[in-house]
């Protein structure tokens, strides 16, 4: 049986986004697949600058989720994958959610309406990067019809990814 996804919002990150994002992302849990370490406030502040311009420039980002109240609960969106290994130049579909909020399908409904964004944007495909051990990241990638494309290892943590695709 499929249960209603929740109502979420999803908006171009302001500067006041960066306090959010760092005050709901310092969480072990939260950033276990990022490091495992919650990031400054700094890395916040440059990561929604990047953002405006992305959005700016591209017409897409990683937007700020807000949740039915309007209170922020992390983020969803694709940017270019810039590292010279993996899908290098290739759209990158992400989400990241504060620890209380998990289990409820906000990731699933931000990222739905992420693809219908991208989709508007004349985009033909996506990936999404994703640890292997990160199991309800792996379920969202199904739930958006994405396909195991590749296993590949980080070349710095020497950890086991997996490269999901779908064609838009």
């Amino acid at each position: 049986m499929n249960r209603a996804l929740p109502v979420v919002r999803l908006r171009v990150p302001t500067d006041e986004d960066a306090v959010a994002w760092h005050r709901v992302f310092d969480d072990p849990d939260v950033m276990e697949f990022q490091g495992g370490r919650p990031a400054e406030l700094s890395v916040y502040e440059e990561l929604t600058a990047r953002q405006r311009r992305h959005d700016a420039e591209r017409g897409f980002c990683l937007w700020t989720m807000l949740d039915e109240s309007g209170r922020v609960v992390g983020f969803t969106g694709a940017q270019p994958w810039e590292r010279e290994w993996g899908p290098t130049g290739e759209i990158e579909i992400g989400w990241r959610l504060g620890r209380e909020h998990w289990g409820r399908g906000y990731v699933t409904a931000a990222a739905r309406t992420t693809l219908e964004r991208l989709r508007a944007a004349g985009l033909t495909s996506v990936v999404a990067m994703v640890d292997a051990r990160n199991t309800r990241s792996i379920a969202v990638t199904e739930r958006l019809g994405m396909r195991l494309a590749e296993t590949f290892v980080t070349p710095v943590s020497r950890r086991e990814g997996h490269c999901y695709r779908l064609e838009l």
